[in-house]
């Protein structure tokens, strides 16, 4: 029996997940710029929808790809054409807030809403990219995902908003090291000085496990937090003398000023170091 799967916005990733899915399957998309796509629907061997409707009509999920100041705009102006239970994928980089929201106009309206982060670059992975769902209908999302074609889905305990939790919070890491590589790349050009800075970050990392990392990091904030914001304020000098805006190198003064003022020397785990600086955190509030 043929299966119609709907497709709401079809960018990038709708168009990686679209090709070489599972036999039997009838995929429709809508796009809000359909008409500059030119033969994007007929390559991926797609139904083009003219209309919301259209898409949904008949569907049994959908996949919400859209932009993410579109993602909440997207559930609540379509989630009325829903035939009942249908699956709300929506698998938008947007805060577990939105995703909530999202939630509550999807379940008004008699579907079923699936919070499922991305947690890699669409290409080249396609469909065996990696995927978290959350939420109260993750499992039946996650076998509906699997059964056309995804390979690589895992569900996580917790309510909508926990697997965008781990994917926002994570682009803290992913995406401030490439804000952190920028500015220091630019500065060490601009310096003259590129290939010593590459070859001193290569002599001083020491591959390990992110848990031990963060336990290092934080214990390097706390013995010495105040002398390194000291430090890093002479940074902010450098970078200013070179013309580079330091705004990443500013939070990191704050930050290390912020530890360092704790002033109670350095618990011997992450959980204990975590606990400290929220006791603060909220004795100071």
């Amino acid at each position: 029996m043929e299966r119609k799967i709907a497709y709401i916005g079809f960018g990038e990733a709708g168009r990686a997940f679209a090709t070489g899915g599972a036999p039997g399957l009838r995929l429709s998309a809508y796009d809000l710029r359909h008409a500059e796509m030119g033969n994007a629907f007929a390559e991926a061997q797609v139904d083009a929808a003219a209309t919301p409707q259209a898409a949904l009509a008949g569907a049994q999920a959908v996949l919400s790809l859209v932009t993410a100041d579109e993602a909440l705009l997207a559930a609540s102006d379509y989630a009325p054409h829903l035939s009942p239970g249908t699956l709300w994928l929506d698998m938008n980089s947007v805060a577990p807030e939105t995703k909530r929201a999202a939630a509550h106009a999807v379940e008004a309206a008699g579907g079923r809403y699936v919070d499922v982060a991305v947690m890699a670059p669409v290409h080249p992975a396609r469909r065996a990219v990696p995927l978290l769902a959350s939420g109260p209908h993750a499992e039946a999302g996650a076998e509906l995902l699997r059964s056309i074609g995804f390979t690589n889905v895992r569900v996580i305990p917790g309510a909508v908003g926990a697997a965008s939790s781990v994917k926002m919070i994570r682009s803290v890491i992913v995406k401030g090291m490439e804000a952190l590589t920028a500015e220091c790349m630019l500065a060490a050009e601009a310096a003259g000085v590129r290939g010593e800075v590459l070859a001193s970050l290569d002599a001083s990392e020491k591959p390990m496990p992110w848990a031990e990392r963060a336990d290092y990091n934080l214990d390097r904030m706390l013995v010495h937090g105040t002398r390194r914001a000291a430090e890093m304020e002479e940074v902010v000098r450098t970078l200013e003398a070179l013309g580079v805006a330091p705004d990443l190198t500013q939070g990191t003064v704050r930050r290390q000023r912020e530890l360092g003022a704790i002033g109670q020397g350095s618990p011997l785990c992450l959980d204990a170091k975590l606990q400290l600086i929220l006791d603060r955190k909220a004795k100071a509030a």
